[in-house]
């Protein structure tokens, strides 16, 4: 298993593609690819003593990172594999390995054609598919290791060459028919093509790009196979591998607790506000704020957030997908307030125009694809969108023999679409804080309720869309309290009950 404590590592995931996954003597592993397919939990410990880290302590805790890492993204992305790539042929590097191999491989081609043929290389290759075809078996798989070792006997094979006698032809059309038994049948053509390869030295190449692409595709069926396992103990395994990291790196938390500090001082900051608004309010009264609603701020907060900072490190496990969460969301915003500006200024000419939200979807979209890139030009892209936009209404109204609208109010039009680029913009803070109430609304839900919060006004061009998002948002979250529940609670409790974290600490210590 790939995943264990014990295999600390930095190759863990290169040993993850060399995964064996036969079954059986006579079950193949064409049939594994085919195939469909706890430990307690630590509590977070009070904070340490500052201490100084060692290069073996941080490389330790590098490695547990890794593999944290690598489980999480096997078990929460359904897509993850392992991707075959190689060096594009123009590039320095592509160039430097294909002199390098044409040079071994022309090397390898006059060895056998000398009279009598030198074998060496050869050999050594055959040596090299032996262990590659050795390590697509489980030890389970007897009979077919017994025949790969005899007939595949480097020391008889030696003995052979040394008298001339060796069968390099019939060798490698025995090492075509075990890879034809014990790939995936994705590479069937793959394996009809070596048979009708006549060239040895061709054969050899061929023989090697097949088995790394059956590597590969070894290590991605592991992947599936491991996949419904770690999701059954991710919370465990996520929660003991941080706890480990914590006690290498009593540093880990630092980024989380300053995240969680800022949202109760935001917190503070909006219960300061609404006093001031009530004159009645007993302003000498200490607060009391909530610690859900202040972990929930925070992770509204992560929704805009500058991912050109570091993510607190609870969090870096989803900070991709939350990367994407928060572009998609800024996509759908503008969409939202260009549908909104429309409806107010026009809405009497769009109100039969045909499937007008899909329209506007249709060529927002793509125009908006890459928007949080700082490269991106916002103003230009809703240019556009708003081109589009008086062209379609044109169509619509002049299809139905109606006068289109007037060279002013297409300005006027295409400006208010183009004024959402700026910091301030009404319609821009009114869809966004919408937005927010939607999201807060969604993780104030319990985590095992389906159904949606009511949509606030002025989304329902979105609806759709950003129901599938809070969705995909408010699963990252769940999961990201019940692994890391623990270790915010005590980071709450010492920051919003200080005196009591106090007392507990002081009772812990008199304790030991």
């Amino acid at each position: 298993m790939p995943l264990n404590d014990d295999q600390n590592s930095d190759s863990d995931s290169s040993r993850l593609s060399e995964s064996t996954v036969s079954s059986s003597d006579t079950e193949y592993s064409r049939q594994s690819f085919n195939s469909d397919s706890s430990s307690k939990p630590s509590s977070p410990l009070s904070a340490s003593p500052p201490k100084v880290i060692t290069f073996d302590e941080l490389m330790a805790a590098t490695r547990n990172l890794s593999n944290w890492t690598l489980a999480h993204e096997i078990a929460v992305n359904a897509n993850f594999c392992i991707k075959h790539e190689d060096y594009p042929q123009n590039s320095f590097a592509g160039t430097v390995k294909q002199i390098v191999h044409k040079a071994f491989w022309d090397h390898l081609e006059s060895e056998l054609n000398e009279d009598p043929p030198e074998y060496k290389h050869a050999i050594k290759l055959f040596e090299e598919i032996k262990e590659i075809l050795l390590s697509f078996l489980t030890p389970g798989a007897n009979r077919i290791h017994n025949q790969i070792c005899e007939v595949l006997d480097m020391d008889l094979i030696r003995q052979q060459a040394e008298h001339n006698a060796v069968d390099i032809p019939g060798l490698a059309n025995y090492v075509i028919n075990t890879m034809g038994k014990l790939c995936a049948p994705i590479r069937d053509n793959d394996i009809k093509q070596l048979k009708a390869t006549d060239n040895i030295v061709e054969l050899l190449r061929q023989i090697f790009r097949v088995l790394d692409l059956m590597k590969v595709d070894m290590a991605n069926y592991t992947i599936k196979s491991l996949r419904p396992y770690l999701w059954h103990n991710l919370v465990d395994y996520e929660r003991t591998k941080f706890q480990e990291i914590l006690e290498e790196t009593p540093s880990a938390l630092n980024l989380t607790t300053e995240w969680i500090k800022e949202s109760i001082e935001d917190e503070l900051s909006s219960i300061s506000d609404e006093s001031s608004s009530c004159p009645g309010a007993d302003s000498s009264s200490k607060p009391i704020i909530s610690p859900t609603l202040v972990l929930n701020n925070g992770y509204l907060k992560l929704l805009q957030w500058d991912y050109c900072k570091t993510i607190p490190e609870t969090l870096i496990t989803d900070e991709v997908r939350l990367q994407e969460l928060r572009e998609k969301l800024n996509q759908l915003k503008v969409i939202a307030c260009v549908s909104l500006i429309t409806n107010n200024m026009v809405g009497a000419a769009i109100v039969d125009v045909p499937d007008f939200t899909d329209q506007l979807k249709r060529i927002s979209l793509p125009l908006l694809e890459g928007m949080n890139k700082k490269s991106f030009d916002l103003k230009e892209a809703l240019n556009a969108i708003g081109v589009q936009i008086c062209s379609i209404v044109n169509k619509s109204l002049s299809e139905r023999g109606l006068p289109t609208l007037n060279e002013e109010m297409q300005s006027n039009l295409m400006g208010q679409i183009a004024h959402v680029v700026e910091k301030n913009n009404p319609v821009c803070s009114l869809i966004d804080k919408r937005i927010q109430l939607f999201m807060r609304s969604l993780l104030a839900l319990p985590s095992f309720q389906k159904c949606m919060p009511t949509m606030p006004g002025g989304l329902s061009v979105i609806q759709t869309e950003i129901e599938f998002l809070g969705s995909q948002y408010a699963s990252i979250v769940n999961f990201n309290k019940k692994v890391y529940g623990p270790f915010y609670a005590n980071i709450l409790r010492k920051l919003l009950f200080p005196e009591a974290a106090m007392e507990e600490t002081e009772a812990e210590t008199s304790s030991n």
